[in-house]
């Protein structure tokens, strides 16, 4: 099964839904909100015939996508039937990979989590050992679940670096030797005959955390802050990757403190190369402090070391002076801040405010809310799930989920 990039929500996906949707896709998405509908309120919005509406109907229910709801009130006769989108028929796999984990999840269709495992694993041991790992442990999980093989829709998969979306390969990735242009989705469909959607794991970190507590953010950035920074950006309601996928790449934004800090990247003064969680525990191991990974860092300040506290502050303003940048350019409504680092958070959280209140425009700042992440470190599993839910239930991905149910 190709990988395939577009992912269309149900606000764009084919247009409104109303008169002239025709296809058995396209009459879903009218129940794809939960509320329970009869054929005679479909005929009517639809514009289609009966006989129509009913095989629609038909097949969507013949697929498992929507099904009976109780009965309508009687005007005389029998009382008609309604349907309603029934999430738990299908389930998709959500990868979050990271730097030296692995967090699987199993959503149903709405996106709720059913069950999880997380496992440790090293990103630099390259792309055929992890996702061997990630293979293995999503077998178990849909096995411990009860879930057959053929109920699953899709795999998402977030990787910690940039993604070619529309081949799903990543793309010079600095923490991942070995993947560059490397298949993935072809090779996880070795295993799994099944979508399989791969992007950066800051953008579905974005995707997961609006869909689950911000659905009405038309305009959002996450930020990532932990052992590189970036962000995903949602603007106009659409995430944004940019020409070549290496939009919200703002780790490597240079900060007014920067000065000759050499990053990983090569440049010189780069954010990630004073606030990410390394580099702020080698600061503070510099100046004596016993830290050597941001994890040292988060426990310092939580046990109320003074030096950890003002570095973990200062770390905020420096992602402040790039978010001020952010927030003149794209006028976010909400930044939300996540990532290992974004634990400690009202110390982070307090630099980050500080500066952007301070260097963004007042009008961009009159409505705008800067908040720790609810998702936490689930934001990636639910936004992996986010990107096929979107996909597959999308008009033409509901088709294509009919057609492999016609007999050959």
């Amino acid at each position: 099964m190709p990988h395939s990039p577009a992912l269309p929500t149900p606000a764009t996906a084919g247009g409104a839904p109303g008169a002239g949707t025709s296809r058995a896709g396209d009459v879903f998405q009218l129940l794809r909100d939960g509320h329970a509908r009869t054929r005679a309120e479909l005929t009517e919005i639809t514009g289609l015939a009966r006989s129509t509406v009913a095989a629609r109907i038909d097949a969507l229910a013949g697929s498992g996508l929507i099904g009976p709801a109780g009965e309508a009130v009687s005007s005389g006769g029998r009382p008609p039937s309604r349907f309603a989108f029934q999430p738990t028929a299908r389930v998709v796999l959500a990868v979050d990979v990271g730097a030296t984990h692995v967090l699987i999840g199993l959503t149903d269709l709405s996106g709720k989590i059913l069950a999880e495992l997380r496992e440790s694993i090293d990103i630099s041991t390259g792309p055929v050992p992890v996702l061997d790992a990630v293979l293995e442990h999503s077998g178990q999980l849909l096995a411990q679940s009860g879930r057959h093989e053929r109920e699953l829709v899709g795999i998402g998969i977030g990787l910690p670096g940039p993604v070619e979306h529309s081949t799903g390969r990543p793309a010079s990735p600095p923490i991942m030797p070995g993947w560059d242009g490397f298949d993935v989705p072809a090779y996880v469909q070795r295993r799994f005959k099944t979508n399989v959607l791969v992007d950066n794991d800051v953008n579905i970190m974005a995707l997961g955390e609006r869909a689950t507590y911000w659905p009405d953010a038309e305009n959002l950035l996450f930020v990532k802050v932990a052992t590189g920074i970036g962000a995903g950006i949602i603007s106009g309601g659409l995430l944004q990757r940019g020409a070549d996928g290496t939009a919200g790449d703002i780790g490597h934004i240079g900060v007014p403190r920067g000065g000759d800090v050499l990053c990983r990247c090569g440049n010189h003064g780069c954010l990630e190369a004073l606030a990410s969680g390394p580099a702020v525990a080698a600061s503070l191991a510099a100046a004596g402090v016993p830290a050597a990974t941001g994890e040292d860092v988060l426990e310092l300040a939580r046990r109320g070391n003074l030096a950890a506290i003002a570095a973990m502050r200062q770390a905020g303003r420096d992602v402040g002076d790039v978010l001020a940048a952010c927030v003149n350019l794209l006028n976010p409504s909400v930044i939300v801040i996540g990532g290992g680092l974004s634990s400690a958070g009202e110390y982070l959280m307090a630099g980050v405010r500080e500066i952007v209140y301070q260097r963004s425009l007042p009008l961009a700042t009159a409505r705008l809310r800067i908040v720790q992440s609810m998702a936490a470190d689930h934001a990636g599993v639910l936004g992996a799930g986010r990107l096929v839910i979107d996909h597959v239930l999308a008009p033409s991905g509901v088709e294509r989920l009919l057609a492999q149910q016609q007999p050959s």
